[in-house]
C-alpha cells in the first residue's frame, strides 16, 4: 500500500470578498506551507503580524461561528474554509487575512475550493500521519443533541439535521473523500430562522450577512436569491460545518462520525474530546525513559530475591527508584494475564484487588529491604480507604507510588497508589506483618 504524502497548494492565490459578521472588506492569501505546519492563520493588519494555527485548543468562541483566539490575535468563521482544506486534500497552509474573518461568498465553502483548485496542489514527500480512532468517542449537548466518533476504516459522516420548529429535519450519510466533498457537500449554503436574524444583528453578528449568502427559513418557506441546490442543503451544511470545525483536531483521522442536532459548540467539542483520546494513545506509545539501575532500582531477577511470589501472583516487574521509605515500581499489563480468563474475557479488565495487591507487594520489599527484616514474610493484614477510580485494561502501565508510613516491630503500614498514563486509577492505606 502507497503511504500518502502531505500536501500544501502549490502557488499563493488570493481572493477578496466580504464577511459574514463584521460586513467588512477583507483579502485572505492561501500560501504553500511546509509539511506539519498545519493551517496557519495570519493577521497582516496587525502590528507585527501574528499568527495563530487553526487547533480545537485555540477555540474562545462558537456562536453562530467558529472563532479561534489568543493573545492579541482573533480570527472567526473559520468553519468554511477549513471544511475546503481538509475536504479537498490539503494538509498545510499559510492563511493571510488583513481582516479577523474570511470572506463568506454565497455562504457556502464554493468560494474556497475556487480558490484552491486555482492555488494547485502539491505532494511534500513527508508521510501524513492519520490518527485511527480505536475507541468510541462522543459528546452530549442541550434538547437531545449528540456528536460520536466511532472506530471505522475510512472517513464518514452521518447527521440528522433537527431544530425547535421540528420542520426541515433531514438526515444524510455519506463517505468523504474529494470527490464527494466537491459534488455534495462544499455548495450547501448555510441557513439561519428568520425570528433569529434581529437578535444575532443586535448582538454584533451577521452584519454582511444577505439573500446572496444565507438561506432564511420563514415557516414553511425558504427566502433565497436562487432555488435549493439540494432538497437536503441544510443538512448538507451541517455536514460541511462538522468537517470544518473537527479539521481543528490536527491531523487527518480515521472515524464515522454520527451527529444529531450538530452546532459548532459541539463539533469543537467532538473535535476536543478526539484531541484527548489522541493525546492519551501518544502517552501509552512513550517508553519510560531512564529506568534506574544499581542500587536505586530492582529488576525481577532482584524482586524475586526478596519477595516469595511466584506465577501467577508477582504483580510487580520492576522497581524504578528507592526515596527512603518510598517505592515506585511498575506492573506491565498483558492480555496474557492469567486472571483475565475468568475477568470478564470478552472486555478484559484489570481485579482493583490485584492493584491493591501490587501495592501491598511493593510495601513488603519497603519493609525487606532492612537489614533486620532479611528472610522474612510478608503478609497482608488490612486495606482501609481503598478506591478504585479509572479502569486498568491490557497494555497498560501501571505504576504502583508506595510510601512506609509506620514500622514498629512487625508491624508495617503503607500508603499507595496506582496511576497509568499519569492518571490515579486506585489508592489505598496498607497494614501488614512480618514473620
Amino acid at each position: 500500500m502507497a503511504v500518502l504524502q502531505q500536501t500544501t497548494v502549490e502557488r499563493e492565490t488570493s481572493l477578496v470578498g466580504s464577511s459574514l459578521h463584521s460586513g467588512a472588506k477583507v483579502n485572505l492569501t492561501l500560501r504553500p506551507a511546509p509539511a506539519n505546519t498545519g493551517y496557519l492563520f495570519c493577521r497582516k493588519d496587525l502590528p507585527d503580524e501574528p499568527t495563530i494555527a487553526a487547533h480545537a485548543d485555540h477555540v474562545k468562541q462558537v456562536e453562530r461561528a467558529t472563532t479561534l483566539s489568543e493573545g492579541n490575535i482573533k480570527v472567526q468563521t473559520v468553519e468554511h474554509l477549513l471544511s475546503a482544506l481538509r475536504g479537498l486534500g490539503i494538509d498545510n497552509a499559510f492563511i493571510d487575512l488583513d481582516a479577523n474573518e474570511p470572506p463568506i461568498g454565497d455562504g457556502s465553502a464554493e468560494v474556497f475550493v475556487k480558490l484552491i483548485e486555482r492555488a494547485g496542489k502539491t505532494s511534500l514527500g513527508t508521510p501524513r500521519v492519520t490518527f485511527e480512532l480505536k475507541e468510541p468517542v462522543y459528546v452530549t449537548g442541550k434538547d437531545g443533541a449528540y456528536m460520536a466518533a466511532l472506530p471505522y476504516d475510512g472517513y464518514k459522516v452521518s447527521c440528522t439535521n433537527a431544530n425547535h420548529t421540528g420542520k426541515h429535519t433531514q438526515y444524510l450519510s455519506l463517505d468523504i473523500n474529494e470527490e464527494s466533498y466537491r459534488n455534495g457537500i462544499a455548495r450547501a449554503r448555510t441557513f439561519v430562522f428568520y425570528e433569529e436574524v434581529e437578535p444575532l444583528m443586535k448582538k454584533g453578528l451577521i452584519q454582511g450577512g444577505s439573500l446572496e449568502n444565507a438561506i432564511v427559513i420563514r415557516g414553511d418557506s425558504l427566502l433565497s436569491k436562487e432555488p435549493m441546490r439540494f432538497e437536503d442543503e441544510f443538512v448538507r451544511h451541517k455536514i460541511l460545518d462538522i468537517l470544518g470545525d473537527l479539521a481543528l483536531f490536527p491531523l487527518c483521522f480515521k472515524a464515522h462520525i454520527v451527529a444529531a442536532k450538530p452546532s459548532h459548540g459541539l463539533n469543537v467539542e467532538l473535535a476536543r474530546a478526539i484531541l484527548k483520546n489522541y493525546r492519551k494513545y501518544l502517552s501509552q506509545l512513550m517508553p519510560i525513559e531512564n529506568i534506574p539501575v544499581g542500587e536505586g532500582a530492582l529488576d525481577i531477577n532482584g524482586l524475586m530475591k526478596l519477595l516469595p511470589h511466584r506465577y501467577p501472583f508477582l504483580m510487580v516487574d520492576r522497581i524504578l527508584k528507592f526515596e527512603g521509605d518510598k517505592a515506585v515500581a511498575i506492573k506491565n499489563v498483558s492480555i496474557n494475564e492469567p486472571y483475565f480468563q475468568g475477568h470478564f474475557p470478552s472486555y478484559p479488565v484489570m481485579p482493583g484487588v490485584l492493584q491493591i495487591e501490587a501495592m501491598a507487594q511493593v510495601a513488603s520489599i519497603l519493609m525487606l529491604r532492612k537489614a533486620e527484616n532479611a528472610g522474612k514474610l510478608g503478609f497482608f493484614m488490612s486495606a482501609d480507604n481503598v478506591k478504585f477510580r479509572k479502569m486498568v485494561l491490557p497494555g497498560d502501565t501501571l505504576m504502583m507510588h508506595v510510601e512506609l508510613t509506620k514500622y514498629r516491630g512487625k508491624i508495617g503500614k503503607a500508603v499507595g497508589h496506582c496511576t497509568v498514563n499519569g492518571e490515579v486509577v486506585s489508592e489505598g492505606e496498607l497494614m501488614f506483618a512480618l514473620q
